[in-house]
């Protein structure tokens, strides 16, 4: 797949995989991408789910037999950046496919209650949400919800 790389989009963003689910997570600098991806990730394996990051600030995106595949850029693997501090490693996978696409947006830009839509990443549609930025209690059980893990069976 070299050369899928070399076409890929690079997109500023975080991806996690949260058991056989991907979900990327976009937002402007300072919208909380990293501190939602951090609770997801810390949520989840206190339930015994397995959960990963892929990678975060920086993605290559490409879209692979009609599905989003975000992989890591090899210089930034395995870390996430901890605002104030220096970026800490993390286990980490080198890529997965996207099943949600969370979009951080200010609280005034949110509707309240969402219609299904999706939108296209690196060419690819993907489900998108729309959360309030800076604001991970509220969005952690949104994402929970959307994508049916506990407590929302």
């Amino acid at each position: 797949m070299p050369d899928a790389v070399v076409n890929a989009e690079n997109i500023h963003g975080t991806a996690l995989l949260i058991g056989e689910r991907g979900v990327l997570i976009t937002g402007p600098s300072g919208a909380g991408k990293t501190t939602l991806a951090l609770t997801l990730l810390d949520h989840c394996r206190a339930r015994g789910l397995f959960s990963r990051l892929i990678g975060d600030d920086r993605l290559l995106a490409m879209a692979h037999a009609g599905r989003l595949v975000c992989r890591v850029p090899a210089a930034i693997s395995g870390l996430a950046e901890v605002p104030g501090f220096m970026p800490r490693p993390l286990p980490f996978e080198p890529g997965g496919v996207i099943d949600l696409h969370v979009r951080l947006v200010p609280k005034a830009e949110m509707a309240r209650f969402q219609e299904e839509i999706s939108e296209p990443v690196a060419g690819c549609p993907v489900p998108r949400i729309d959360l309030a930025e800076r604001n991970v209690p509220a969005a952690l059980p949104a994402v929970m919800a959307r994508l049916s893990i506990a407590p929302f069976l």
